[in-house]
């Protein structure tokens, strides 16, 4: 965990990019697998992601000895897709734009008699996610700085969020998402699921792109009282930016978006806040572009 002080206030930073895999998704991965019996695993896992949860799951099912097979966007940075590959993975590419990574990857554990393994909507996915909170808050009071009371979470399914949530309950979690993907803002505040809306406009953050929340992750979001955020593509970069200057670490466009949301003024300085920085797979060319500063 990092602390950087914006403001004149310390903020506390849970750097998840520098994760074994680059990203969270390695604890629901790890705490999903490890709890399948033997005669289970030898049957294998399905997965479906563009990147990270794709990289979690090729990861524990490696180090466990499990046959793994990811459903990919064929659109997926190429740095996630090699890298989820060189684990041992099978990789099924598919359309983002025509087809249903959740009818593939469903079909595709029905076929082989696998374990499916959702991104978010799992109860033991969200709460291995969650380890994240219950180590942030474990390194908070060692280093004698206030208890979390804010905590700012990129959001794509939920599964990050949800499980801090519950690691943290007396926190307030603010669900942070790109423009036009921001349908857990937009649900929280109706009430009830909201999903995307027709035409997204193109983002930058390909971990974040999930076009409807799970009843599981919301309901548990809900409950807990946590509010939403959205962010741009500028805020987005720019928090990029401040990520490699100030505290030295590479920060993947969907992983700063919490970063972005605090940066641009859109929550309150004061003490007890906590960034989550939930991945560093970042594209190396667009990477390299963001730093130029030719936005």
């Amino acid at each position: 965990m990092f602390v950087h002080e914006i403001h004149g206030v310390p903020v506390c930073f849970k750097a998840e990019c520098l994760q074994p895999i680059g990203a969270f998704k390695i604890r629901g991965a790890w705490h999903r697998l490890t709890a399948l019996d033997d005669e289970v695993r030898e049957r294998g896992v399905v997965a479906f992601s563009s990147g990270n949860h794709a990289q979690g799951v090729a990861w524990a099912a490696k180090k466990l000895g499990i046959p793994a097979v990811i459903v990919m966007p064929a659109d997926a940075p190429k740095v996630k897709r090699d890298a989820t590959l060189a684990m041992g993975a099978e990789i099924v590419s598919y359309d983002r734009a025509t087809e249903s990574r959740e009818k593939i990857a469903a079909h595709l554990a029905h076929a082989r008699g696998a374990t499916l393994v959702p991104s978010f909507d799992d109860p033991w996915i969200i709460e291995g996610q969650g380890s994240a909170g219950i180590e942030a808050m474990t390194q908070i009071v060692e280093a004698r700085l206030p208890d979390p009371l804010n905590v700012l979470v990129p959001c794509g399914g939920g599964g990050l969020a949800s499980g801090i949530a519950l690691a943290l309950p007396d926190a307030e979690i603010v669900t942070v998402e790109p423009e036009g993907w921001d349908d857990m803002r937009r649900s929280l505040e109706a009430g009830w699921i909201e999903p995307v809306g027709e035409n997204p406009p193109p983002t930058a953050c390909d971990a974040l792109q999930t076009t409807r929340v799970s009843p599981l992750t919301f309901d548990v979001l809900s409950r807990r009282g946590a509010t939403g955020l959205a962010v741009s593509e500028a805020e987005i970069r720019t928090a990029q930016r401040w990520a490699a200057a100030k505290l030295h670490v590479v920060v993947e466009p969907g992983g700063a978006v919490a970063l972005a949301a605090l940066l641009a003024g859109k929550v309150d300085f004061r003490p007890g806040l906590l960034v989550l920085l939930s991945g560093g797979n970042a594209d190396p060319d667009a990477y390299a572009q963001v730093l130029s500063g030719k936005d």
